[in-house]
């Protein structure tokens, strides 16, 4: 595994993201605890999940809790690992079909991440993220609310997610260093957040992409995907290989987090960190 800066910590370059194993179609406990625990045994130490990780009929925060009782359990350095959670998100169940809702207020950002830290079991959240910003709230508000959490030691760093540029450097205008990441929708179908991969790197920020591979709810464009099939069958290895190896060239401060039910497809996917892919091939890529 290699590893990348994410503010004050060391990520692996590869990260993993536990939502697939938190929401609807999730495994059973058991199952999901072992998966983690084969990610953290492979050289993971940044896991990534949410206050709104949980599906329907289900309480808030099964991902935290889940995120938290596999590092407790896992036999490794725990001191190596950290967590980053999301507040400001919460699911709507109406007609049985699950929807996402954003609750910005900021007296309601700072119940929801005290929440979180007692669900992951810490006095500090290593890496707190605002998970989306509201139409309603204006963001220097939002921002604000962070800053608090931080100064009340409930956050030892933060970050934003689904931010555009402008965001971003309002935020880094707030919070200076404090600020250390923003995790944006980043794959071959979703290409729409490179200028933020832009600005973090420009502003020294780690970009942390979400739904690296596309995403597993939505058929994909396969059109878009075709070039690093091509790619991975001339290789011989698989297609999320060589997406993820794609993506750590966008610069050394990207961090894909994808996410799996199972434990075969995630460790299949952190080899891409030992995949070079050629100039050709990236000329091909884009």
């Amino acid at each position: 595994m290699k590893y990348r800066k994410l503010g004050p910590y060391q990520a692996s370059a590869i990260s993993y993201g536990n939502m697939p194993l938190a929401i609807e179609g999730r495994p059973d406990r058991a199952t999901a605890i072992s998966v983690i625990h084969d990610v953290l045994d492979a050289g993971v130490t940044h896991i990534d999940t949410a206050w709104a990780y949980y599906p329907s009929g289900d309480t808030p925060q099964y991902g935290e809790e889940l995120a938290a009782e596999a590092l407790r359990t896992w036999s490794g350095d725990q001191s190596r690992v950290t967590i980053a959670t999301k507040v400001g998100h919460f699911r709507n169940f109406t007609d049985g079909r699950p929807t996402w809702g954003i609750d910005d207020d900021p007296d309601h950002l700072k119940e929801r991440a005290h929440e979180s830290a007692r669900a992951l079991g810490v006095d500090t959240i290593d890496l707190l993220y605002s998970h989306r910003p509201s139409p309603d709230v204006p963001y220097e508000k939002v921002i604000g609310a962070l800053a608090d959490l931080i100064d009340e030691e409930v956050a030892s760093v933060v970050g934003i997610s689904n931010a555009n540029p402008d965001q971003i450097r309002l935020a880094h205008r707030i919070l200076g260093d404090r600020l250390v990441a923003v995790q944006n929708q980043f794959s071959p179908g979703f290409r729409s957040s490179e200028p933020e991969i832009e600005v973090t790197g420009e502003l020294g920020l780690a970009f942390v992409a979400w739904s690296p591979l596309g995403g597993y709810r939505a058929a994909l464009d396969q059109a878009l995907f075709e070039p690093f099939q091509k790619i991975a069958d001339a290789r011989s290895v698989s297609r999320a290989q060589v997406i993820l190896a794609w993506e750590l060239t966008k610069g050394p401060h990207v961090i894909p987090i994808p996410g799996s039910h199972r434990s075969a497809t995630i460790l299949d996917s952190l080899r891409a960190t030992d995949l070079e892919l050629t100039e050709e091939e990236l000329a091909v890529l884009g």
